[in-house]
Parts: C-alpha cells; sequence; structure tokens
C-alpha cells in the first residue's frame, strides 16, 4: 500500500474532482437505444459537454462539446437567477437538454441560445439573439419548439422562426411563461407552462409582481457594484399575483382557469391528464396547510376540486413531484396523513394506501402501468441508506427493496416504467449510475466510477478514514442519529472537533453516502469531524419535523448542544476546542448555538446566515413560522422576532467569523450588513470575511481554498488546532 498522502484543501476544490466523474441530467431517449449524460471535464470539473451511449453497439461519443458550440456569451441576469434557483449557478456549458419525440435529435440550451443536435454530429442553430431563451422545451410530440423571451412565450415548428404567442403587456412585471421568484426558490417548480400531451394546447401561467416589495439588492463586485430593483416577497407581504390560461399554441383559443375567488394562492403544480382531456392544478393556501387538486377543463378553464390534502396541527403540507396520474384516470400520490410521507391510490374517488410504517417515502420513481408495479425510494430499511423499492399496485402489501443496502440509492425512470437509472454511493465508494430491469439487476454501468488506480482519489485512499454513527437522545427522548469521522487516534491524545451542522427543514445531513472529500481533508488537518441531524430535519415522520413550527431557532439548538455535551465525554475529545460550522440556514444556526450557550462551543462559523426571518422570503418562512404581518404587525409577528439572530447578539462572547458573499441574492447581504452594525454598535468582538461578487454560493478553484484557509486561520488564531 502507497504512503498515506494528505488531502489538502487546495487539492479538494482543484480538477478533477476528488468524486470521479459524477453525470448529470442522464436520461434514455424515448426509443430507449440511446443513454446521454452532461459529463464534466477532467481539466474543468464545472463545465459539462452532451455524451451519448448507444446501447446497440456499446460505444460512448461526445455529441455536442461546449467549448467548440458555445458563444461564450454573457448570460442575462434573468437566467442568472434562475440558474440560482436551481443551484447550478457556477456550471458552465451543457447545464440540461431534451430529447425529441422520435429520438433523433437532442435540444441543447447552450450560452443563451437554442441548438437541436443530431445523432451523426452535426448541429443547427435555432436562435441567435442578444436575449436569451429561457425555459425551451420540446412539445410531447415534437413538432414545436418553445421558450420564454422578453417576459412572453414563444412557440414555433422546429425548423420555423418562433412567434410570441401570449399578449404583449404594458406593465414590466407581468411575465407568462415562467415560474414566479417563489415558485424556482421554494417550491421546485421552475417553469411556467406545460404542453398538451398530444401538442394540441398549452397551459400557461401568467403572474404579476406588482403587489411585491421592491428590495433594492446590491451586487458588490471587487470593482464596482449594481445595484437591482428585484420585486422580492418578504415574509408577510404581499405574493405575485399568479393566473393560469389554457391556449392553442399559436395562441388562440386562450380561456382562463378558474383558481377559485381566493387570489392569495400559490400554484404549486400543474399536468395533463394522460389523454389530455383534463388539466390538474395544485391549488395551496398562502398558510400552506392545505392543497386542492383541482380537475380543469382544458377547453372552458372550469374547475372542480377532485380532492383536498390538509395538513396535520402544528405542521404544514409539503409540497412533492411523487405523484403519477395514470392511464385509467386513478393517481399514485405521495401522502403524510398519516404521519410519515407514503404512496396511495386514488381512483374513483376513493383512496388506499399502498405503503404504510413508521418509515418514509422520500420519492417516487416511476410506475410501469402495462404491469401495474410501482417503483419508488424509502426509509424501511432504515434512515441513513435509502433503499429503492417495489410494489404491485393491485396488491401493495410485499414490498420488494431492489438495492444494495450497503449502499445510499436514489433512481429514476423512463416515461413507460420499464428501466431503473440508480445512483448509489457508499462511505468507501464515491457516487455510481447505472441502468437495472424491474428486478434491480445491473443491465449496464453508466458510470462505475471505480475506485482504482487511476481514480482522482487514489492518493488519499491511504489516510481516507472510515465514518462512525451513533444515537444520542434528546431532552424529551427522541432519538437523534450522527456521524464522525476521526483521525487515527493516539492513546492519551484529545483532538478538537470541528462540528458541521445545517439544522434546517426538509434537509438530512446523517446518511452512509460517500459523503464529501472536505470532510477528510479536515479529518486531515487533525480535526474530528461531527454532524448530528435535530429534531425539525427531513425523513423521520411530522411529528420529528413540526417541532420547529413556529419557533425556529429551539429544538434545534437544544438538539446540537446534547451533540456537543455527548462529544465533551469522550475521552479522546478536547472538551476545550470543539469548533461549529454552518452555511445559510446552519449559518443562522450557528449564530442561535453562540448565543444560547456561550463558553460551550470554542469558535463558531456563520456562512450566510439568516439573522432576521422577516427579511426572507414568503414561501420558506410563513411555512414555518407563519404570518408576521407587514412591518412585523401580523398575528405570528412574536415568534419571529423570538427566532431571529439579532435581539440576542451582545449575547455572543466566543470568537465568531462571520462569512457572506456579497452579490447573494437568496440570504441578501443584509442579514449579514444589520448583523455587524448591531454587534459593532454593542461592541462585541468579531471577525468577517466578505466575498465580492459571490452570490449564495462561495467557491470554486482559488475562492474555495481562500474561503476554508481563512477559516482554519481564524480558528488557530482562538487556538482551535490540534
Amino acid at each position: 500500500m502507497p504512503a498515506a498522502q494528505p488531502l489538502t484543501i487546495e487539492r479538494v476544490f482543484a480538477s478533477p474532482s476528488l468524486s470521479g466523474s459524477v453525470p448529470r441530467g442522464v436520461k434514455l431517449s424515448p426509443d430507449g437505444r440511446y443513454l446521454t449524460l452532461l459529463r464534466n471535464r477532467a481539466d474543468d470539473r464545472e463545465r459539462y459537454d452532451l455524451w451519448g451511449f448507444d446501447r446497440t453497439t456499446g460505444q460512448w461519443t461526445m455529441l455536442v462539446d461546449s467549448l467548440k458550440l458555445g458563444s461564450g456569451k454573457e448570460l442575462s441576469e434573468a437566467e442568472k437567477m434562475q440558474r440560482e434557483r436551481l443551484r447550478i449557478g457556477d456550471l458552465k456549458g451543457i447545464v440540461t437538454y431534451e430529447w425529441a419525440a422520435d429520438s433523433k435529435a437532442i435540444l441543447v440550451p447552450l450560452d443563451g441560445d437554442l441548438y437541436l443536435a443530431q445523432l451523426d454530429g452535426s448541429v443547427q442553430r435555432l436562435s441567435d439573439t442578444a436575449e436569451d431563451e429561457l425555459n425551451p422545451a420540446l412539445s410531447p410530440k415534437g413538432a414545436y419548439v418553445s421558450f420564454v423571451r422578453g417576459r412572453r412565450l414563444w412557440t414555433g415548428r422546429v425548423g420555423e422562426a418562433a412567434q410570441a404567442v401570449t399578449p404583449e403587456e404594458a406593465s414590466e412585471t407581468v411575465s407568462w411563461g415562467e415560474a414566479e421568484f417563489v415558485a424556482q426558490e421554494e417550491m421546485a417548480r421552475y417553469t411556467g407552462y406545460w404542453w398538451a400531451p398530444d401538442d394540441s394546447r398549452i397551459a400557461v401561467q401568467r403572474f404579476d409582481e406588482a403587489p411585491v416589495a421592491v428590495v433594492t439588492r446590491a451586487a458588490i463586485g471587487a470593482e464596482g457594484t449594481k445595484t437591482y430593483a428585484q420585486r422580492y416577497p418578504l415574509a408577510g407581504t404581499p405574493n405575485a399575483l399568479v393566473s393560469l390560461y389554457v391556449q392553442k399554441p399559436d395562441g388562440s383559443e386562450r380561456v382562463e382557469v378558474d383558481l377559485g375567488p381566493d387570489k392569495d394562492i400559490y400554484l404549486a403544480r400543474v399536468d395533463w391528464a394522460p389523454d389530455g382531456k383534463t388539466l390538474y392544478a395544485q391549488r395551496q393556501d398562502r398558510g400552506q396547510t392545505r392543497l386542492d387538486m383541482l380537475a380543469v377543463d382544458p377547453a372552458t378553464g372550469k374547475s372542480r376540486v377532485l380532492f383536498t390534502e390538509t395538513a396535520a396541527a402544528g405542521h404544514w403540507i409539503d409540497l412533492s413531484n411523487s405523484y403519477r396520474f395514470l392511464k385509467d384516470g386513478s393517481l399514485v400520490w405521495w401522502s403524510q396523513r398519516d404521519g410519515f410521507g407514503h404512496l396511495w391510490h386514488f381512483k374513483q374517488g376513493k383512496w388506499r394506501q399502498l405503503t404504510k410504517g413508521d418509515w418514509v417515502v422520500t420519492a417516487l420513481a416511476g410506475v410501469d402501468q402495462a404491469s401495474g408495479k410501482v417503483f419508488f425510494i424509502g426509509t424501511k430499511d432504515g434512515p441513513l441508506a435509502h433503499q429503492v423499492y417495489a410494489l404491485d399496485l393491485d396488491s401493495p402489501g410485499k414490498v420488494t427493496r431492489l438495492t444494495d443496502t450497503g449502499f445510499h440509492n436514489s433512481a429514476s425512470m423512463d416515461k413507460s416504467g420499464k428501466s431503473l437509472l440508480i445512483s448509489r454511493s457508499a462511505l468507501n465508494q464515491p457516487p455510481q449510475v447505472y441502468l437495472a430491469d424491474q428486478s434491480g439487476k445491473r443491465i449496464a454501468w453508466v458510470e462505475e466510477n471505480k475506485l482504482d488506480a487511476k481514480h482522482p482519489y487514489a492518493p488519499y485512499l491511504a489516510s481516507h478514514r472510515p465514518a462512525e454513527f451513533g444515537t444520542i437522545k434528546a431532552a424529551d427522548g427522541t432519538v437523534l442519529h450522527w456521524n464522525m469521522i476521526t483521525p487515527p487516534l493516539e492513546p492519551g491524545k484529545r483532538y478538537p472537533v470541528f462540528f458541521s451542522h445545517y439544522g434546517g427543514p426538509s434537509n438530512q445531513q446523517v446518511l452512509r453516502d460517500w459523503g464529501s472529500p472536505l470532510a477528510q481533508a479536515i479529518v486531515d488537518k487533525g480535526y474530528i469531524w461531527f454532524e448530528l441531524d435535530n429534531r425539525g430535519s427531513d425523513n423521520r415522520g411530522v411529528d420529528f419535523a413540526k417541532q420547529i413550527y413556529r419557533a425556529m431557532g429551539g429544538v434545534e439548538v437544544e438538539d446540537q448542544l446534547v451533540g456537543a455535551q455527548y462529544l465533551k465525554s469522550l475521552p479522546f475529545v478536547d472538551g476545550a476546542k470543539i469548533a461549529t460550522y454552518g452555511w445559510s440556514y446552519g449559518g443562522y444556526m450557528t449564530l442561535k448555538m453562540l448565543q444560547a450557550n456561550p463558553g460551550v462551543y470554542a469558535a463558531g462559523i456563520a456562512g450566510a446566515p439568516v439573522t432576521k426571518w422577516e427579511l426572507y422570503d414568503t414561501h420558506y418562512t410563513e411555512r414555518y413560522m407563519g404570518d408576521p404581518g407587514p412591518d412585523m404587525k401580523g398575528p405570528d409577528a412574536a415568534a419571529y422576532t423570538k427566532a431571529n439572530a439579532m435581539a440576542d447578539a451582545a449575547k455572543i462572547e466566543d470568537p465568531l467569523l462571520l462569512i457572506h458573499g456579497m452579490a447573494d441574492d437568496n440570504v441578501v447581504f443584509e442579514h449579514s450588513s444589520a448583523l455587524i452594525a448591531r454587534l459593532q454598535g454593542q461592541a462585541v468582538p468579531f471577525e468577517m470575511m466578505l466575498y465580492p461578487g459571490y452570490t449564495h454560493r462561495v467557491g470554486g478553484p482559488k475562492v474555495g481554498v481562500h474561503l476554508w484557509e481563512s477559516i482554519f486561520a481564524f480558528l488557530e488564531r482562538h487556538g482551535v488546532k490540534p
């Protein structure tokens, strides 16, 4: 075995990626012959090209070279913001693509324009404009290409010039065919139009941001500052006005969908029935405790409530993409109505539960309607390594596991539900992707990513440290999961701890997966790496999650304290050297932990923290915290005041490093600037590192190194070092 080579921070952020080749956007062609994916370059891990695998010849070819085809044109602010919402703002080259219905071509957006790539390597340019084409799509039958440009929806037959098919609006606050800000950022809905399966109609969203508060967002760069008058729906203030229409592809015969008398609602999801005769719209109330499934007549726009989903007391409705409308008119639907996320079958007005137990279905992978098989991902075999399962729709009592419990798994399927695309990783295996049949048997590797001598991580295997897992109990007896990675422990020696956390809802950190090479680099520096999933985090059921309802910054802080106390009880831990670190919600947690328990943590690092929840957006914040009302005079304002990280800022006695990107459009820089002013005004010492031009993600080959070396320099200055 080669000598152990320590893993440096520089190598973590360099290319090629230490996790190996991790494909994005893996898809099967409609005819099943080709498998396509986006593969990053060895010399630039953030740039992706389009590759294809011919299953009949077994050959891989690069279908589109992003460097050769791309123009290098700077993206519009609208597209940059969309990429931020998708968390792909740092990626370059090809970030998405779509197969044509006849499996003969692929629609490829690149550098703000559209291309149609043929399988023989030829490429046809479909657009060449100064403006970007947003949300490009091919119609289901492949006859049309569509996109959003200039706040209007455009369509055109493939190969012909596209035309605007929605009205030209006088007001710049009105947009057609796009998803409004909160839909993109918080509802995982990234489009504002939906083609009927037979290409006969399009459902199109219109939204008007006139009622939405204007926030002056400063994007502070290295040389100069740009300001944006951004429409940002602060918690407790008006949202965009959203409406839905159905029209012919050329814009004719447009009718408005009846979404009900209450205009202060969210349009959560829109789907067509497989036969195209019904449009389904999910309507969520402002308080997010009720979800109505509307069945809409696309010819008239008239709607009726098909069924209603109601949140448990003290909880909320979690939106999901885990549902399928079937050809017989029934629906496979994910619901938390029994206290855990499970699958149900809705047919002819009646419900039948398909999965049950004290575990959760994390995602619906697909349905094979010909055989009646349902495929899903869940925690039936334990919450730390998700598995892929199958059941029979007619007799769901028997659930069959299709994956290896030694791996953490996820899966997707082709539209017919015939083939599984399984992604997995393990503690000692970087992410792998393979094509499997319905029994879970591997047909072919998409990316084996074998950890052999050629793998980028191979030089560091000798120093790779295993993760350990365990549980502790919260103050109320709830079982909490943790994981820990230690350096090789020497008898009698005590080690500092890098205590990483997120803590917020809809998130799970402790998993038996490959994890981050960054954690190994921190351990190579001589620290113990530790994580704990507190109450309020994901995939443990309604009762576990709802304990943060109207009470953010409460039980999460208490549970992380239990983790710190557990660490201090271990003979190999230096209890005086526990540093706590988090980003975004985790940064907020760092502040609350230092405020609540002075002296427990030797130092805290707060990256891009939320400091005032009334500065965050409506859909996310009100889901958990309620309505603060305009000017903090609403029914739940007191809960916001208690949860904020401002009032108790002066209680921070331990060393604090505050980090923020100065062009952050998610947790805007005002969160940190307000805290900075408060700490200075209270004569509270702290340190800060700000990154001009960077958004909510601060990283890259050089800046990532600077960020993390700044963190370790801060810890060393305050004695938190091995």
